[in-house]
């Protein structure tokens, strides 16, 4: 015997003492899915018998089971369930999470029940209980189906119980395996002429019958469907022959449909019910009138027909009339049909007696996007991941499409105004609040970003709260930040802490056939967006702080604009967001090389000369102070080393003279992310701002290594050897393929692993780290917090691109950002 049960929804054994509900549970759902009254009772009462705690154990039960609903996971109650009070909580708690209540009665003879009771020891209740159970079941039966439970099985005696098999259903709203490509079409109301024009702009071939009316429209050459929000009647010339047009594409599964509001008073005159003929519907009724009655009943039958909204693409899809909140997604009940039909109101009425529609689409911040109609705009307009279509064809605007998964938007012009709106539809130049919301960074915080998954804790949050709250770019611009960077595992190279072979190893460990070996510059990072017209061009810092100030910011961001003039031509793009090196270092940094670098090299360089003064008195007098004098001599040496490391990155700037940019990669454009593109792509496009503005851009010099060949190798490690012997930092070697790269298991891999150079690296771990004995204690550093720390934040990096190019909200782009200033807040070594 086969038990349809919805994917979703809220299950309730029913039964009494001993008919095997608890077996019955454990054969077909995982124990994590059922809630026994039994367990709750011992859970507040450390007695499972106790009957005085039932009121408290279900109050706890129902609980759990809204907690489990809500996060969209099927429940079943195991309990008795016998009494109307205590079904009707269930319910309740059901409707409270829009899911279908169940009940599955399980019927065994009475004596059995019994007998199975008395073999339990934890049951000691009389036989006159079983029996008003039973007789309590028996009332029962006919009064599921009138107290809310839309599906009913009951299963009779133990043959019965025993053959049953349990197949889940979906929703008819659930079409999340249907991947289109979907052309979804705004608010039709009635304007045939129109909807046939942006179907053959869209590539549909119409199908006209013998009278040449449209009566279905193919996608040639590629299996396409048409999705309609609704409201395909009222106000315009010729409804039927809209209907006639959508119900055959319909039918030929061709397209889908949701219904708008004028469908659903359509059906219910249809239907014979008394309802109020205005907006539009008496036009409607009186062209119905020319049509046969088959013709009307199949109308009446396509719309009872119709599903509230429909879920689709895996979940990133869903269509419905007026919109739709998160929490109603892939839900079914009264109310959430009455928001996709209706949307919500503020209750209140405007100066032309509509109501005023509340803003949910301004609150909206789940990851499917949702496409609607009913309110009429202008444009239509990204907001939170949500677009309205109604562009008021019937009022003389346009009729618009939305391509999906490309987002284009395709529209044909209004012949004419068919009908007046009652509020007219003005154009506003406002621009919608799509920022970051408190709600949406504070506290601690789980991220499902695509490439893994991340928490951020409540005190990292406030951290890149204060950050971005008080030192940041405006969040419309800041939307990448760069990830730290892992050093390479530490080398057993003699008098080398970091060395190429570490590098290479790495990378070919993690499944790397090829790298490109690039000059690491000792700069300050530097994010640079520049537009064609210079509205939002930003340059900030790895913290996401603006550079400089606007009186340097804004005539570098200038010449970059310049140099990059060609590019936005040739990439087809209006602005471009470019990941590079400022240098010289100490433009940026020369308080910290002040403060932090060369006050150690000052201290040094005047106490050590005074000692080896004193030594030298000292050794005058006859006293062997030789093993003292030759460490103050090392120390000497060492000092100029460290003070020879850090004045190689100092050079004088005067303004924007001596300040030069090195990029290394183009990061995105308009509606695309170069994160897939190799890095020879990226670095010939770098070359290309260099040749541009050389006295600005400064090249990136590299190497192309086969990890196969030790000869590349080999000439590599002598090209590091030559650039740190001049005092360069080092190098960073990268998967040639490019930003994305992953290893053989398909996750994301280090975006790049840095080796720096054995001078360089006195400034980050002191003037004497080369000694044999401190070289042994650095070698067993610890970099797996820095490898993960790197790792996260370039795949919230990359999520953040993916997310620009996709077009999605502004906020979802931030809290990524906003993730990756979090996680540099957390302790790590910083001389990793």
């Amino acid at each position: 015997m086969i038990l349809d049960v919805p994917e979703l929804s809220l299950v309730a054994l029913v039964g009494i003492s001993g008919s095997g509900k608890s077996t019955f549970a454990g054969r077909h759902w995982k124990p994590t899915q059922v809630l026994s009254s039994d367990f709750f009772r011992g859970l507040v009462a450390d007695d499972e018998n106790d009957q005085s705690a039932s009121g408290d154990a279900f109050e706890v039960l129902h609980y759990v089971a809204g907690k489990r609903l809500a996060a969209g996971r099927l429940t079943v109650v195991d309990a008795t369930n016998l009494q109307a009070h205590a079904r009707a909580g269930l319910v309740k708690v059901a409707r409270e999470h829009d899911v279908l209540p169940v009940a599955i009665v399980l019927d065994v003879p009475e004596p059995l029940a019994w007998e199975r009771t008395e073999a339990r020891p934890d049951r000691t209740f009389d036989r006159r209980v079983l029996s008003r159970m039973s007789r309590d079941l028996r009332r029962s039966l006919g009064q599921l189906a009138k107290e809310g439970f839309r599906k009913i099985h009951v299963l009779r005696g133990v043959d019965e119980i025993a053959a049953a098999e349990i197949r889940y259903e979906k929703l008819f709203n659930d079409k999340r395996d249907e991947h289109g490509p979907f052309d979804i079409i705004g608010d039709v109301h009635g304007c045939r002429s129109e909807l046939e024009s942006l179907l053959e702009k869209l590539g549909w071939e119409i199908v006209r019958d013998d009278a040449g009316r449209p009566v279905d429209a193919v996608f040639p050459g590629e299996a396409r469907t048409a999705v309609f929000v609704g409201d395909l009647v009222d106000r315009g010339p010729d409804s039927p022959g809209v209907l006639r047009l959508v119900m055959g594409m319909v039918a030929a599964g061709h397209a889908i449909c949701v219904p708008g509001n004028h469908e659903q008073k359509l059906a219910r005159k249809l239907n014979g019910r008394n309802v109020q003929l205005t907006h539009g519907l008496p036009e409607t009724l009186a062209q119905l009138e020319a049509e046969p009655a088959e013709f009307v009943s199949e109308v009446r039958s396509f719309i009872d027909g119709l599903v509230s909204h429909y879920v689709l693409d895996d979940g990133k899809l869903v269509v419905a009339h007026a919109g739709l909140k998160e929490a109603y997604h892939g839900r079914a009940s009264g109310r959430v049909r009455s928001f996709a039909l209706y949307g919500e109101t503020t209750g209140e009425t405007d100066e032309y007696g509509l109501p005023v529609r509340y803003p949910w689409a301004r609150e909206y911040r789940g990851s499917a996007a949702v496409v609607y109609g009913h309110v009429p705009t202008p444009v239509p307009e990204w907001i939170n991941n949500t677009i309205c279509l109604d562009t008021g064809c019937v009022f003389g605007g346009s009729l618009t499409a939305l391509r999906w998964p490309s987002r284009e938007l395709v529209a044909v012009p209004a012949a004419k105004e068919y009908y007046e709106p009652v509020r007219p539809i003005f154009t506003t130049t406002a621009k919608p609040d799509e920022g970051l919301d408190i709600a949406d960074v504070t506290g601690r915080r789980h991220i499902d970003y695509g490439y893994g998954r991340t928490t951020v804790p409540a005190e990292n949050a406030a951290a890149a709260l204060e950050v971005m709250g008080r030192f940041s770019v405006d969040p419309e611009a800041l939307v990448w930040l760069p990830p730290t960077m892992a050093p390479c595992t530490s080398s057993s190279v003699e008098g080398y802490l970091e060395h190429p072979s570490s590098a290479f190893a790495d990378l070919r460990a993690a499944d790397v056939d090829r790298v490109v070996c690039e000059e690491k510059h000792m700069g300050s990072r530097a994010v640079v967006r520049v537009s064609v017209t210079g509205a939002g061009d930003a340059i900030w810092t790895r913290t996401g702080r603006p550079f400089f100030g606007p009186e340097r910011d804004e005539p570098l961001l200038a010449r970059v604009r310049a140099a990059a003039a060609p590019l936005f031509t040739e990439l087809a793009t209006d602005w471009l967001l470019i990941d590079a090196e400022l240098l010289p270092w100490s433009a940026k940094a020369g308080s910290l090389i002040r403060n932090q670098y060369a006050a150690v090299g000052a201290a040094a360089r005047a106490a050590l000369p005074a000692a080896r003064s004193v030594l030298e008195r000292v050794s005058g007098r006859g006293l062997d102070v030789t093993a003292l004098r030759d460490r103050l001599q090392l120390r000497s040496a060492e000092i100029d080393g460290y003070t020879a490391a850090y004045r190689a990155y100092v050079k004088p700037t005067d303004g924007l003279d001596g300040v030069t940019l090195a990029p290394f990669a183009i990061l995105a454009g308009t509606g695309v992310s170069y994160a897939t593109k190799d890095h020879d792509w990226h670095l010939a496009l770098a070359d290309r701002l260099v040749s541009a503005d050389p006295q600005l851009f400064t090249p990136t010099r590299r190497m192309i290594v086969d990890l196969a060949d030790p000869a590349a190798e080999s000439a590599a490690t002598e090209w590091w050897l030559t650039l740190t012997g001049a005092g360069g930092e080092g190098m960073v070697v990268k998967p040639w393929v490019g930003l994305g790269a992953t290893g053989g298991d398909g996750r994301l891999i280090q975006p790049g692993v840095k080796c720096r150079g054995r001078e360089y690296l006195r400034i980050i771990y002191g003037p004497e780290y080369t000694r044999p004995d401190q070289l042994d204690r650095l070698r067993q550093r610890n970099l797996g917090r820095k490898r993960a720390l790197a790792l996260r934040e370039h795949g919230l990096g990359l999520a953040a691109l993916d997310r620009l190019a996709e077009g999605a909200p502004a906020w979802r782009v931030h809290e990524l950002v906003f993730a990756i200033l979090a996680a540099e807040s957390e302790p790590v070594d910083p001389r990793l």
